[in-house]
């Protein structure tokens, strides 16, 4: 059947959502606490003139939007997974810079334009295709082994190059700019081509009996292109806000503080009593519950502030939001993050 006429990822990721905000138990999305969080985010947003224009602001982020950049792109959200860790900020893995230390999904960056600068073709399919353990570590290094922790998942990560350097070798003649041309200006098209091409994006769980996606990096990397270039030229999508938000841990905690989505008392109960950090395995219920309802509510919000008169897709509230919970994380630190080891996010 033709990928026209059956419903395509993202629109499937929305289905899910919606799915998943109806037969929840444990999570839910309060419409007057949508209504609330769209009338103050909207009214932040217009005041700091918030945009795509942010995503460049970050030193480690490309400056220039080419060829060279959606490669960069592709390899980080490709690897853009487990950043959390339950170890003290001085154990914690970090990696320096240009004289800064980087934690969290800043370090990938951070690593990914240090091997660059050392001659380190780690946008190179062929390179990627055949890279080691031993090389990735040394790629994804620490700034000091002896005390701090490792880079998370690096099995995971190694597996991931290799197999993302292998299909790109075998059917897009080794650049992901290939991908993209054949996608043709369309954000839903290119989610449907990564997640069908590359298994580490297939974002996919059993709910209810059912397959739901949530597809988080496959739509963090449409968003991140459409953001580097500004929505122009080869960042051009037509149906850019078919685009979700794209379910990780720290958004839906923005999203508790806001109102825009509570948990059980059970569940609460439950993330704030749990040891060692590592509460929830990838696909448990609650998970999908959480990340389901949290785009469902992004797209109640989005909604609200349509409107309210302005236009904004999913991708700029995310981008938003996951921003406002970096700089207001003190204010939020007694809502519990749900913590899961997954490839996925």
């Amino acid at each position: 059947m033709p990928v026209a006429e059956i419903r395509l990822a993202a629109d499937r990721v929305l289905d899910s959502a919606e799915l998943i905000n109806g037969t929840s138990e444990d999570v839910f999305v309060p419409l007057d606490g949508v209504k609330a969080a769209a009338q103050k985010i909207m009214s932040r947003m217009q005041q700091i003139g918030y945009s795509t224009a942010e995503w460049k602001k970050n030193t480690l982020t490309p400056s220039v939007a080419d060829s060279a950049a959606i490669e960069w792109i592709f390899v980080v959200d490709s690897l853009n997974f487990s950043f959390w860790t339950d170890k003290t900020r001085a154990s914690q893995y970090t990696v320096t810079l240009d004289g800064q230390a980087y934690r969290g999904y800043w370090t990938l960056c951070a690593a990914v334009n240090r091997a660059m600068r050392e001659g380190i073709p780690i946008t190179d399919a062929a390179y990627l295709a055949s890279i080691s353990k031993e090389q990735t570590a040394y790629v994804f290094r620490t700034d000091d082994p002896a005390t701090q922790e490792s880079i998370p998942m690096l099995d995971e990560r190694v597996a991931v190059l290799n197999e993302i350097g292998r299909v790109l070798l075998e059917k897009y003649q080794g650049r992901f700019s290939n991908v993209l041309r054949q996608a043709q200006g369309s954000a839903q098209r290119l989610v449907e081509m990564v997640v069908r091409d590359f298994a580490c994006f297939r974002d996919e769980h059993m709910y209810m009996d059912r397959v739901v996606c949530i597809y988080k990096r496959a739509q963090i990397l449409v968003a991140d292109l459409w953001a580097c270039f500004e929505g122009k030229d080869q960042g051009l999508f037509t149906d850019i806000d078919k685009i979700t938000m794209f379910a990780d841990y720290r958004v839906p905690q923005a999203l508790c503080h806001f109102g825009a989505l509570m948990y059980s008392d059970r569940l609460l109960t439950y993330l704030k009593n749990g040891q060692n950090g590592e509460l929830l395995e990838s696909g448990h219920r609650w998970e999908v519950e959480i990340r389901g309802n949290s785009i469902w509510a992004v797209e109640l919000i989005r909604r609200q502030i349509t409107a309210l008169g302005m236009h904004v897709n999913a991708i700029l509230l995310d981008f938003y939001i996951w921003d406002y919970a970096k700089e207001f994380a003190d204010e939020m630190k007694d809502i519990p993050i749900h913590l899961t080891r997954s490839v996925f996010y």
